[in-house]
């Protein structure tokens, strides 16, 4: 039976001690609050020693005492230490309107903050290259541990169940394309030259450019999601308990497939695009098809289809490990996992498109325009 809380005060070094003892329970501390507020000082400590029992109403019935006394607590029990410690952390005066911050200081905070993030970002983004590089070094050590099902699965989510979406997209930017530089043209009367347009910037730039764009909001979406859902659900944690590594079983399968379908996914979005742009001319300009062709053949040179198919398993390895990475960061909750996939894209673009200024400039340095 818990036994009614109780107070005694002693004379020890000189100085008064408060002793408390009993439960300081809210059923049994009875009068013993307005007993202590009866208190005068000084009062150089309050002793816990013979208290069985504490609750957040005894710690906080003991905080108050204390604070108002300017005296110590001690002898009591680690718990109970520990809850007078917790609650004395909530005792503290809450601001009704939030501290005025300038608004320079504010925006330089922000600036601050986002560097710092973007820095961190990109350092685990090279670690889980890294990762991703050692997991492809094991296994092509252990062809055994390669997961070709899983791969081939890859390969007809990634590139087979895309083909309609980035098909109907490369038609309609063709079509959008000779459009425009046919209505700039022929200014100068010179809407032959549409055919120069459509040919070299679908083939160099806008053909990879785009599907990487669809590839990343399409399938570097569904990485994070998939893998975050696998996170919270404890798949992961699971897969490792068995001995199975995730990097070999869940990364390394999706960013093979990713690198190796953008460059037919590429190359299939540049025709459909040039299709588009004749099919245009042909409706527009009065250019028959045969004509877009051999004029499409003398002014696209080979080196253009090449910078495109470089640049395409690039752009899959930025889509497949941003995606990936970001999908193994979730950790909290499945709120989460809609952040991490929302992180992914635009993680997955933004760097797409930096490292596509990269290659142009390194493709004009070394005389490829």
């Amino acid at each position: 039976m818990n036994k009614a809380a109780d107070l005694a005060e002693e004379t020890r070094d000189g100085g008064t001690v408060v002793r408390l003892s009993g439960t300081l329970t809210i059923a049994c501390l009875h009068d013993l609050p307005s007993r202590l507020d009866a208190l005068e000082g000084p009062i150089s400590a309050i002793d816990l020693s013979d208290v069985d029992h504490m609750d957040t109403i005894g710690a906080w019935t003991v905080h108050r005492t204390a604070k108002r006394l300017d005296c110590a607590v001690g002898g009591g029990r680690a718990d109970a230490e520990r809850m007078i410690a917790a609650v004395g952390e909530l005792d503290e005066p809450v601001a009704i309107r939030p501290e005025h911050v300038s608004p320079l200081k504010r925006v330089l905070g922000e600036i601050g903050e986002a560097v710092v993030n973007s820095g961190a970002t990109l350092f685990g983004l090279l670690g889980f290259f890294g990762a991703t590089l050692v997991a492809a070094w094991n296994v092509v050590r252990h062809p055994s541990r390669f997961r070709v099902n899983a791969v081939v699965q890859r390969f007809e989510v990634v590139g087979v169940s895309a083909l309609g979406i980035i098909g109907l997209m490369s038609f309609l930017i063709g079509i959008v394309i000779a459009q425009q530089g046919s209505v700039q043209l022929r200014q100068f009367g010179m809407e032959m030259l549409t055919i120069n347009l459509v040919g070299r910037l679908t083939f160099r730039e806008l053909g990879v450019l785009m599907t990487a764009i669809m590839v990343a909001g399409r399938s570097g979406s569904a990485f994070a999601a998939q893998l975050g859902t696998m996170k919270l659900t404890e798949e992961v944690d699971a897969m490792r308990t068995i001995g199975v590594s995730p990097m070999e079983a869940l990364v390394l399968p999706r960013t093979l497939a990713v690198v190796v379908m953008m460059p037919l996914l590429g190359f299939y979005s540049s025709v459909i695009a040039v299709i588009g742009g004749g099919f245009l001319c042909a409706v527009s300009l009065d250019i028959p098809p045969i004509t877009f062709v051999q004029r499409l053949r003398e002014v696209v040179p080979i080196t253009d289809l090449w910078v495109g198919l470089i640049k395409a398993p690039v752009f899959g390895l930025i889509i497949a490990i941003s995606g990936c990475f970001q999908g193994m960061q979730v950790k909290a909750n499945a709120e989460e996992v809609g952040l991490r996939t929302t992180s992914a894209v635009v993680q997955a673009i933004f760097l797409v498109i930096v490292i596509d200024a990269f290659f142009a400039v390194f493709f004009t340095w070394v005389g490829w325009n």
